[in-house]
Parts: C-alpha cells; sequence; structure tokens
C-alpha cells in the first residue's frame, strides 16, 4: 500500500508541476506579444523624391510647381487611419505654397505613398533682398512641414490616437532645375 501512495503521490506532484509550467509559459508568451505586437510605435512621414514641373525665375521672385511622393510608413502591427492635412512650403519661414494631403491609410507593417503637385511662389515674401541673392546664387532654400493626426488599429479591437510630422528641406537648383540636399527628421 505504501508503495500505489508514493506513487500517486508523485503522479500529483508531476501534474501540478506540468500545469505550473504551462501557466508560466503561457504568461510569458502573453507577456512578449504585449511587449513585441501590441506596442505603437512612432510613424514615419517624408518626402521620397521631389522634381520641378515647371518655374519661372525673375530678380527678385519666382513661381515653382514642384512634385513630390510622400510616404507614411506605419512600422505597427494595426493600420494607420489618419484624416486629410494641410502641408506647407517655405522659404525663410514664410509660406509660399501648400498642397493637401488626402485622408487616406497605411496597412499594417506597410507604407502608403502617393503623389502631390504644388505651387510656390513668392507672392508673400518680404525680403526681396534675400530672395535676389538667393536667386543669383542659383539655389533656393525650401522647407516643408506637415503633421498627420490619425488612429492606429490593433488587432481591429483598440485604437490609439497618434500623429507623425513631416519636416523636411530642400534647395531648388534654379539653373539645372533639380531638387539638392532633400533631407527629413
Amino acid at each position: 500500500m505504501t508503495n500505489t501512495n508514493k506513487d500517486s503521490r508523485s503522479k500529483r506532484k508531476k501534474c501540478l508541476a506540468y500545469i505550473i509550467a504551462g501557466v508560466i509559459a503561457q504568461i510569458i508568451i502573453i507577456v512578449l506579444f504585449v511587449l513585441l505586437v501590441m506596442r505603437i510605435r512612432n510613424l514615419k512621414v517624408r518626402i521620397d523624391s521631389v522634381s520641378v514641373e515647371s518655374h519661372t525665375y525673375t530678380n527678385s521672385s519666382f513661381t515653382v510647381k514642384l512634385n513630390a511622393e510622400i510616404s507614411v510608413k506605419n512600422t505597427n502591427f494595426g493600420e494607420f487611419k489618419f484624416d486629410n492635412s494641410t502641408a506647407t512650403i517655405s522659404y525663410n519661414g514664410t509660406k509660399v505654397g501648400e498642397f493637401t494631403i488626402i485622408k487616406s491609410r497605411a496597412k499594417f507593417r506597410s507604407t502608403k505613398r502617393f503623389n502631390v503637385t504644388v505651387t510656390a511662389t513668392s507672392a508673400k515674401v518680404s525680403t526681396k533682398s534675400l530672395l535676389a541673392s538667393d536667386l543669383n546664387s542659383g539655389k533656393l532654400p525650401l522647407t516643408s512641414y506637415a503633421k498627420l493626426s490619425g488612429k492606429v488599429h490593433l488587432l481591429m479591437i483598440f485604437k490609439k490616437k497618434k500623429s507623425a510630422e513631416l519636416s523636411c528641406s530642400m534647395a531648388v537648383n534654379t539653373k539645372s532645375q533639380a531638387i539638392e540636399n532633400l533631407t527629413c527628421k
């Protein structure tokens, strides 16, 4: 009788050890899932490329029509739905053009790309002397800024508000009609 009691007791201990090991394994899997998959990361908005479609330059004014490819990179495990946003093109802090980034969504772990066209004109620039020297040097420095606001939808259950900012600088070469030094932060 003592052997059967010892056998049944050891079987119960083994069963209890397996249950505890299973619970610990499930807790570890859940914690890893929450830390790696459910974490909402920052989104990245950038101007990938810009080209000059048409242009007009004088000694103290400019009109440039630009085509830009914008990308919204979503590294989350849920899609990012964002609303309409207005982006601005500036010369020395003065807004010279604006364009609209239309309402869309970037699917999970992918990049949404779209093209926009903007006309930048120096009609509102007050410092014509700086503009004239920049145009004479052949380099027209421009900056762009936009803020996309929306929600990241995780597993179609959780929704978290997020925003992403576009901040790029570039120089338009007035002689070759090329964009130089395009950098985005």
